[in-house]
């Protein structure tokens, strides 16, 4: 699927920036990742979608995050959002980028093939799990929450949260709101 058409945001004088990181599975502009960009466009954010297809490990597509530090403006707010694998890019990626918030659908944390303890989390981390989710276990979530005293919601849902995207994106517009209170 191609990218969603420009909305109104000026990409030259937005002051901030939302970038989403996909799962395994799935691809750049998928319906969820779709629709949480919408959200963050009306919230004057510029909204990019980092393409992960065919590269199968997390550390390959982690490098490939961390090149987007060469191409962020100095002073421009960063969030990065993550779903399952592209969860466990965003979280360990924040050592180096620094971003104002993070926002982490079913994190692929803490599972063989994913190793390590993400460090550098900012203080407005948010993380979205079902309780239902047959790929990524719903413990891994409450771990990384409880550590890092995240808000955490958890939901009668499956891997894929369908059934809550309306609440994510509530919960993706409020945390925007807040970076732009603090920027």
């Amino acid at each position: 699927m191609p990218p969603p058409p420009a909305s109104h945001v000026n990409e030259n004088t937005a002051c901030a920036r939302v970038v989403f990181a996909h799962g395994k599975e799935s691809g750049p502009w998928g319906s969820k990742i779709c629709h949480l960009a919408d959200i963050a466009r009306t919230h004057g954010f510029i909204a990019d979608s980092i393409d992960y297809q065919g590269m199968t490990t997390p550390q390959a597509r982690l490098l490939h995050l961390l090149a987007l530090q060469d191409n962020q403006p100095a002073g421009q707010a960063l969030v990065l959002v993550g779903s399952s694998m592209g969860g466990y890019v965003s979280a360990f990626a924040c050592e180096k980028l620094a971003p104002h918030a993070l926002f982490l659908l079913a994190p692929a944390l803490y599972m063989d093939g994913y190793p390590g303890e993400p460090a550098a989390c900012p203080s407005d981390t948010v993380v979205v799990h079902g309780w239902n989710d047959d790929v990524v276990p719903v413990e891994s979530s409450i771990c990384f929450a409880r550590s890092r005293r995240a808000a955490l919601h958890l939901v009668d849902d499956g891997h894929r949260l369908a059934e809550s995207l309306a609440l994510i994106g509530e919960l993706l517009a409020r945390q925007l709101r807040r970076v732009l209170d603090v920027t």
